[in-house]
């Protein structure tokens, strides 16, 4: 065979195995010697959690390509790419969770009981249910009242009351809803009380009807400030909004969350399926944001004086984060950010790094085909944690109140699949404990805490939103 003929040989051969699926790979090549449903058999158990040869993901990758001749375990290095047999340690982790949250009793609140967790006690409360369309985020004003996005569009009151104000609040900006983009984020101003400052964050855009065919769509997040008289929307100004030649009809990865801090805006753009331009700091798409308050380029940013780069960039590689909070103990910012199959992440954001989507991750395509092989690869920041199977994450906040005093600093973690809310606690940046207190009574979007202490959470399927309101104490 020719030179040139081989080497395409070799390609396509390599590109028809990378699209194979990853329960087709351990069918073929695991399930004769560990068993159909990882049961085992002539080889050990794979879901018990009792790994004899190493418990990380690099050493079960390790003992899959490697293998262990003296004890019938073959190496696959020579058949299986690298790839793909990280694709069977992802599989192996989704399949090693579920068994052993069988059986596992977690706190699913309902109102007429006392929900427990390792440290409080609480009752769900459940203020809105009925006229909220898929809502989105939650911020507080200081009156009392609450303003939530829904993401068609509409920009709604709760009154100091608990209920839902029929009349929407008018004149806010045209968004685009599509796919997971619409109205998303809202956020008030610190100084709210002084300036009437609301900030948005929404899918911004263009739409054309076409005559027998799809519409036309192409969109990004962008982030507006205004103020609202009564129900109007009114003073809008735009804090940044990205070139029209950066939008994408894909429906994908809108990110979308914000931090304030000492004058400063940080906030999310989701990679909109770009994948490798996260990479590229000549686009917005897959960054972290940090402008001034008033959409100003802070004259520090780690890329201001890099040739081309977009100069609002703080941080870039990333995939789609839907979490956002500030650690008031010592001013860390932490994202969570969606992954691909497996591989949802905590990180903690520092000006100028690189989060490493799509070189590395620590998951698999949706349909099981493999993606890359490697976690990790200098120069590149690895998560402070990582959820393998995927939660979903979405929403987030460091508890800083009194009504729970024993989570005081610990931060809550929305998750959409897993239908959850999670506690960690951090030290010195670390995740040293977490904890479900709250599961399956929704997907959560966005969870937060109040004025008055006590956490909200705003929940899809079905679309309400509750809080948590502690018990006496143990």
């Amino acid at each position: 065979m020719r030179p040139l003929l081989f080497m395409l040989f070799c390609l396509c051969g390599i590109a028809s195995a990378q699209k194979i699926k990853v329960e087709e790979l351990y069918a073929k090549n695991c399930s004769g010697c560990h068993g159909a449903k990882f049961e085992g058999g002539q080889g050990g158990v794979l879901v018990d959690g009792v790994w004899k040869h190493g418990s990380t993901d690099a050493e079960i990758f390790k003992s899959i390509a490697k293998g262990n001749l003296q004890l019938g375990m073959t190496p696959w290095e020579e058949v299986l790419t690298g790839d793909q047999i990280r694709s069977l340690v992802i599989l192996l982790r989704e399949k090693e969770k579920q068994t052993l949250v069988k059986g596992m009793d977690f706190p699913k609140p309902s109102p007429d009981k006392v929900t427990q967790t390792e440290l409080h006690d609480y009752r769900i409360e459940t203020l809105v249910e009925g006229g909220l369309k898929n809502p989105w985020a939650i911020a507080f004003l200081p009156d009392g009242r609450k303003l939530v996005t829904e993401k068609s569009g509409q920009l709604r009151f709760i009154t100091g009351g608990g209920k839902l104000d029929p009349e929407i609040i008018a004149g806010t900006p045209p968004v685009i809803e599509h796919g997971q983009g619409g109205l998303m984020e809202v956020a008030v101003h610190p100084d709210y009380a002084e300036n009437g400052w609301v900030y948005l964050g929404f899918s911004d855009g263009t739409r054309e009807k076409r005559e027998g065919a799809k519409d036309e769509v192409g969109c990004i997040t962008a982030v507006v400030r205004g103020r609202i008289k009564g129900h109007q929307w009114v003073d809008q100004e735009w804090i940044y909004r990205p070139d029209p030649k950066f939008r994408s009809g894909a429906g994908v990865h809108f990110g979308t969350r914000f931090v304030f801090d000492k004058g400063y805006i940080y906030f999310v753009i989701g990679e909109r399926g770009g994948m490798m331009e996260v990479q590229d700091l000549t686009r917005p798409n897959g960054k972290i944001h940090r402008l001034h308050d008033d959409g100003r380029v802070p004259a520090d940013n780690p890329f201001v004086k890099t040739k081309d780069a977009i100069p609002s960039i703080w941080s870039y590689g990333h995939r789609n984060p839907q979490g956002l909070a500030m650690d008031s103990r010592d001013g860390s910012i932490y994202s969570t950010e969606h992954g691909p199959r497996g591989g949802d992440e905590l990180n903690l954001i520092k000006p100028g790094a690189n989060y490493g989507w799509p070189v590395i991750t620590y998951g698999m395509n949706y349909d099981g085909t493999p993606m890359v092989s490697i976690t990790e690869k200098e120069g590149m920041e690895k998560p402070v944690t990582y959820w393998v199977p995927s939660i979903a994450v979405c929403g987030l906040d460091f508890y800083t109140g009194d009504k729970f005093p024993k989570w005081k600093n610990d931060l809550l973690v929305g998750a959409l699949a897993q239908q959850e809310v999670r506690r960690l606690r951090i030290v010195d940046n670390k995740v040293v404990s977490q904890e479900i207190i709250l599961k399956n009574i929704g997907r959560v979007r966005d969870v937060a805490m109040g004025p008055d202490g006590l956490i909200y959470a705003i929940l899809n399927a079905p679309d309400r939103l509750v809080r948590m309101v502690p018990t006496a104490n143990r």
